[in-house]
């Protein structure tokens, strides 16, 4: 199954006998930003317009729970998750795309979300909304209650000790700006540097400028040279297991399945026992 779809591809799909069920994830990280500036709304950029059927999911609501020990980003309480997407429209034996502004970090949550809890179909329209050269609408639709029931996944989910484990004994990759992980700025965690043992691996290089992943063979020689090989266990992170899914994104591109560290550095630097490291290398 393949994790991403084509603008083009979707435009055939949303004509065919068995449509997919659009959600529209878009999200920014905004804790960064100037005090007194109001925090982005995605669902207001939602209501701007979207595309045709897709349902706003509120991506700090439904597809995170609180903030806390668990990190700014926490798994969502899994009952109230399988309601907005029933809510949504989503059912088991309905495909599902999702997509987002153009970064693609939110738009790959949902998508772990709902294939970590068991949905077979899931795709993320690759480049975002951006790549989208059909028309928008602005009116809120209401579908069908979906039939979709989360059941968690027995693997794909790392805690702190087991993180920390794979990166001793695999691969685990920090998906943040290299800066980050080199300790030398941290704007949003209460600790600069990186779990010990783990790779730097932003994101970013993981598309083009335009948002659109690059070729599977580029990726698999990308995480290749970052220590992956065949039959290695991977594992990534990031800051709040946001941008972390969607290298997890890039590497089912490449063919390559890998785990989801959702906690986070978030969750790992707000312990002050839990050793750091800093400076360009892994250990």
């Amino acid at each position: 199954m393949n994790a991403i779809i084509s603008a083009s591809d979707l435009a055939n799909d949303l004509t065919g006998a068995n449509p997919p069920v659009l959600l529209d994830v878009r999200w920014q990280l905004t804790a960064a930003k100037a005090a007194g500036e109001p925090p982005y709304d995605g669902r207001a950029d939602y209501e701007t317009g979207h595309l045709s059927g897709a349902v706003y999911v509120d991506l700090d609501r439904e597809l995170a729970s609180a903030p806390g020990e668990g990190g700014r980003h926490p798994l969502p309480d899994l009952a109230h998750f399988g309601a907005a997407m029933r809510r949504a429209g989503v059912s088991s034996g309905t495909p599902v795309v999702v997509y987002d502004g153009g970064q693609g970090w939110a738009a790959a949550r949902a998508w772990w979300m709902l294939r970590w809890t068991g949905h077979p179909d899931v795709r993320v329209l690759d480049g975002g909304l951006p790549a989208w050269e059909g028309p928008l609408e602005k009116s809120v639709p209401t579908p069908a209650e979906g039939d979709f029931v989360p059941e968690p996944g027995v693997s794909g989910l790392l805690d702190a000790e087991a993180a920390a484990e794979l990166a001793r004994s695999g691969v685990l990759l920090d998906a943040r700006a290299g800066e980050r992980y080199r300790g030398e700025v941290e704007p949003i965690d209460p600790v600069a540097g990186h779990i010990p043992g783990a790779v730097s691996a932003p994101t970013a290089e993981n598309v083009r400028a335009d948002g659109r992943y690059l070729p599977a063979q580029e990726l698999r020689e990308r995480f290749k040279g970052l220590g992956v090989s065949e039959g290695s266990r991977v594992g990534v992170y990031c800051g709040s297991g946001v941008s972390a899914a969607h290298e997890v994104l890039a590497l089912a591109v490449a063919g390559i399945p890998a785990e989801l560290y959702v906690g986070s550095w978030s969750e790992w630097s707000s312990d002050p026992d839990r050793p750091v490291a800093v400076g360009p290398d892994p250990q």
